[in-house]
């Protein structure tokens, strides 16, 4: 059985969301990256910032219900679906103004849909720290403090040049200026965008925005090797990662992922079957990676469909809310255009009653037209007619 290179599409929506990876000078965002890509295209050395330029690698998403379903199916070819990771360079406190790389951090990070903010949760003098002790949770502020700053400063001049519109009786305008004057105060007071209390309406035109702290956020406690397995099972029992959760969730709402970068990238040059001893031996499954890349995928609001045969199995890539039409055309735009009818069953259902005929014996197997709401996990042969 082969398996095959990860699916690279445009989603359902015509564009391919991108997570950018950021954290303060060394503190594991090249290593992580390399991690994730299994390659060691980002440099990753011992002063600040080695990484200039972005790097970019697209990151295949770990599904083992593909496995599971190919197996049943006798797949000739299993296709895993993918994301895309930006290695971002390392922030310093000034970046808003331009210091260190402050300006082409800014630029890049503007550009990318979700944030992974790697966070230093180990002790090792052989490595530098840019303030040169381990803080992570001063860390997080000076790079939220840097984001909010870039942000007034931008809401600022969109309100000057909008002013003048909205007192002429132009509502978009006027609607802007009213946004503005409640977002300034939050971020005045030291809050990302990301939790202001908005309605739906004021959501959607913060988007126009493109304001940097309205990125939504995970963050990735990166962790000495021999302190991974206690962290992954108690993050509560490790002082740092403790810490992190705590901010993560007041600061941003957001949850934390505990990984060791270090013993990731030692994994890139082993087998599957070396890697999972490696691992086993240190007693854990996974350095975190895993989880990590999953939790992106789901932050950018992105699910998963399957589709199985003898020939493949597949991971396709859809918005979550995306109805089965629009699901389709992620195959093909004939699919989309031509779309009749889905054949849908659930993979838990497939998998427990085993298979499709199966499953249409139970009635789990359902015709479901235009307006079904494709939902993860969601096995599906689309009738269409062009």
């Amino acid at each position: 059985m082969g398996v095959s290179t990860p699916a690279i599409l445009r989603y359902s929506h015509g564009i391919m969301l991108k997570a950018g990876i950021v954290g303060m000078p060394n503190v594991g965002k090249s290593t992580l990256f390399n991690a994730l890509t299994r390659t060691r295209n980002a440099e990753a050395a011992n002063y600040p910032f080695c990484t200039i330029d972005p790097n970019i690698g697209m990151v295949t998403v770990p599904d083992p219900r593909l496995d599971k379903l190919s197996e049943m199916s006798k797949s000739t070819k299993v296709i895993p679906t993918a994301i895309e990771f930006v290695d971002i360079a390392g922030l310093v406190e000034g970046a808003s103004e331009g210091a260190g790389l402050g300006n082409k951090f800014l630029a890049t990070i503007r550009e990318v849909d979700a944030i992974v903010q790697v966070v230093r949760c180990f002790e090792n003098d052989d490595i530098i720290h840019e303030l040169g002790t381990v803080d992570p949770t001063r860390d997080i502020e000076i790079i939220n403090s840097e984001l909010i700053l870039a942000d007034l400063a931008a809401l600022e001049k969109r309100k000057q040049s909008r002013e003048k519109k909205a007192k002429s009786g132009d509502k978009e305008s006027k609607a802007e200026v009213d946004l503005i004057v409640k977002l300034l105060p939050h971020l005045d007071s030291g809050k990302p965008a990301l939790t202001a209390d908005l309605n739906d309406d004021e959501k959607r035109l913060m988007k126009d925005f493109f304001l940097l702290s309205s990125k939504r956020t995970i963050f990735a406690c990166n962790v000495n090797e021999d302190e991974l397995a206690g962290a992954v099972s108690d993050p509560g029992s490790h002082p740092l990662v403790s810490k992190v959760k705590a901010y993560a969730a007041e600061s941003h709402g957001a949850e934390i992922i505990v990984i060791s970068a270090q013993i990731e990238e030692e994994l890139v040059e082993l087998s599957p079957e070396e890697a999972a001893e490696f691992l086993g031996d240190m007693g854990v499954t996974d350095s975190g990676v895993s989880d990590l890349i999953q939790a992106v995928y789901h932050l950018l609001g992105l699910r998963t469909y399957i589709t199985t045969g003898v020939q493949e199995t597949r991971a396709w890539t859809i918005i979550e809310g995306d109805k089965a039409p629009a699901a389709a055309g992620v195959i093909h735009g004939d699919f989309e255009r031509g779309f009749i009818a889905a054949e849908v069953i659930h993979y838990d259902d497939f998998v427990s009653l085993g298979g499709k005929s199966a499953g249409r014996d139970a009635g789990k197997l359902r015709i479901e037209g235009k307006e079904y709401v494709v939902k993860d996990g969601d096995v599906i042969e689309f009738r269409f007619n062009v």
